[in-house]
């Protein structure tokens, strides 16, 4: 499956969170070590970030596998934030390799990840635009992805006035009572991160002063604790890690 991660703290480029650590998102990308069912997350990439000026939310994505586009290692360089969402891709058979679904998908001031898949993802595909309701407040919500569905059932909630957190967790609820799957998905709206576990790894971090949530450590730091399966992860600077049974 897909690989993501979200940072939450000082503000650190854009490089430091790609490809640093013995772990990096960028080696996980032709050398994951807790994947399931596949060997490369090779089928696109993305970053998104907020500016650390304002809550304006920012992207970068493409098809193609991250250790190719050595263009953007230099400009990832330049660039720092002090929230970010970055996703690797391992392309579902049956959708394209396309930068549309390269994830992290957008929603004004949130950013949304999925690492997983919607089994039988055509028996509820109708069942899905049903909960996604109107897709134009979304336009990431029109890629021809399962994981887009997801993301667009995720931001009608939070327009409607869902937290981040619970957001996710209603779309986890619902959308694993309709087929089988994995349904590890990752949030961020700039100031808090949030997270579901089901079906795939996620493990959390913190140093004090910052939040790592990851698919699969990045380094090999201590603090990595892994995240129970069927969690939320909810976190802030000022209130911290929460996880809760979902």
């Amino acid at each position: 499956m897909c690989r993501h991660l979200g940072y939450l703290g000082p503000a650190r480029t854009l490089s430091s969170l790609l490809y640093e650590g013995e772990h990096s998102m960028e080696q996980q990308s032709y050398a994951p070590r807790m994947t399931q069912g596949n060997l490369l997350n090779a089928d696109g990439y993305g970053i998104g970030w907020y500016d650390i000026d304002g809550g304006a939310a920012r992207r970068f994505r493409r098809s193609q596998p991250i250790w190719t586009d050595v263009s953007f290692r230099e400009v990832a360089g330049a660039v720092r934030a002090g929230c970010a969402v970055a996703a690797l891709r391992s392309a579902t058979s049956g959708f394209p390799v396309d930068e549309s679904c390269a994830q992290p998908f957008r929603a004004g001031t949130r950013l949304f990840s999925h690492n997983g898949k919607v089994e039988g993802f055509a028996g509820v595909e109708a069942k899905l635009r049903e909960l996604a309701g109107d897709l134009a407040e979304v336009p990431d919500a029109r890629a021809p992805v399962d994981s887009a569905l997801l993301f667009a059932f995720a931001a009608r909630r939070w327009r409607e006035g869902a937290a981040l957190g619970e957001g996710l967790a209603e779309v986890t609820r619902a959308v694993s009572g309709l087929a089988p799957g994995r349904y590890n998905l990752l949030a961020a709206d700039g100031a808090a991160l949030a997270a579901t576990t089901w079906g795939d790894s996620l493990f959390v971090r913190t140093t004090g002063e910052a939040i790592w949530l990851a698919s699969e450590p990045v380094t090999e730091e201590a603090g990595w604790e892994t995240v129970p399966e069927r969690s939320l992860v909810t976190a802030d600077l000022a209130s911290g890690v929460r996880i809760d049974p979902l």
